[in-house]
């Protein structure tokens, strides 16, 4: 028992990246109905460009927002050429073709920065702050804290400010957010940026803890998919709650049971969702006039 601290400690904090990467998905899900399964490769793309700045001999603290920055003008950009220029953007369609975006920007990263795992340096050193049995990594304080300033903001941005409350209005009902003077296209290119900012700091938190190469966003992007469902997809709260839950849910297994269970936690819970609960934890339950 005197590891169950340390486990629970863990779990927060891989939960706290889960929770980013569920909230990226979600922001997309809201605006277009689709699964961006890019997500995972801005989650790699942020860290991967911050340890290439970094080793370019450029300060960390202007490597980490450009990385951010490098991120979201891709995004914008597949968006922009892509995602716009469909015949028919239905959730399927668009969704289909994120697809095909991630694995483009998979192999534009490894052309570019190559196949070798790279790192960041600890944000405050890597020195642990000891508490009695609980061993906190500096890190850590670092990634608990950013997902806790990132949710807070993501709820103040969509339920004080006028261009949050605009982005609700095309997600509820686009033909009346139009009729209004909402632009759905700009909401649409907005919550790409925003989701690829979300991706691109969970990557850059996360990299001093764990190398990153540009094969990791895939399974970064599958259990931030697990958490969105199983918190409940298009719902900002259940991203925090599903992330947090699937990262105790892993650290705990892999703790005590065994560290083949670990990566086994995501699919068993994203399964469990899907037949038990559909519309996840707070999620709503769709319903259709007829």
């Amino acid at each position: 028992m005197d590891q169950l601290p340390n486990l629970l400690l863990s779990g927060i904090s891989t939960g706290s990246v889960y929770a980013l990467v569920a909230l990226g998905f979600n922001v997309i899900f809201k605006s277009t109905g689709a699964i961006n399964f890019a997500q995972g490769e801005w989650v790699m793309m942020g860290g991967m460009v911050a340890a290439a700045a970094v080793a370019a001999q450029v300060p960390l603290g202007f490597a980490v927002p450009c990385a951010i920055a490098a991120v979201v003008l891709l995004a914008l950009l597949s968006e922009r050429f892509v995602v716009r220029r469909l015949p028919a953007q239905s959730p399927l369609t668009v969704t289909l073709v994120m697809i095909a975006v991630a694995i483009c920007f998979k192999s534009l990263v490894m052309l570019v920065l190559g196949k070798n795992p790279m790192s960041l340096p600890g944000f405050s050193g890597s020195t642990p702050i000891v508490l009695g049995a609980l061993r906190i990594h500096p890190q850590t304080l670092w990634i608990v804290g950013t997902c806790a300033l990132v949710m807070v903001g993501a709820h103040w941005f969509f339920e004080r400010t006028v261009l949050g409350r605009a982005m609700r209005a095309v997600a509820a009902q686009p033909e009346a957010a139009a009729l209004c003077g909402i632009e759905p296209r700009m909401a649409m290119a907005l919550s790409f940026g925003l989701a690829a900012a979300f991706g691109a700091i969970a990557g850059i938190v996360i990299t001093p803890l764990t190398l990153t190469s540009f094969d990791h966003g895939t399974v970064l992007g599958f259990k931030g998919f697990s958490a969105a469902m199983l918190g409940g997809l298009g719902s900002l709260p259940g991203a925090l709650v599903g992330g947090l839950l699937l990262g105790l849910l892993e650290a705990l297994s892999g703790g005590l049971l065994s560290s083949h269970f670990k990566d086994a936690v995501a699919f068993v819970a994203l399964l469990a969702t899907l037949f038990l609960r559909p519309s996840g934890l707070l999620g709503r339950h769709a319903v259709e006039r007829v």
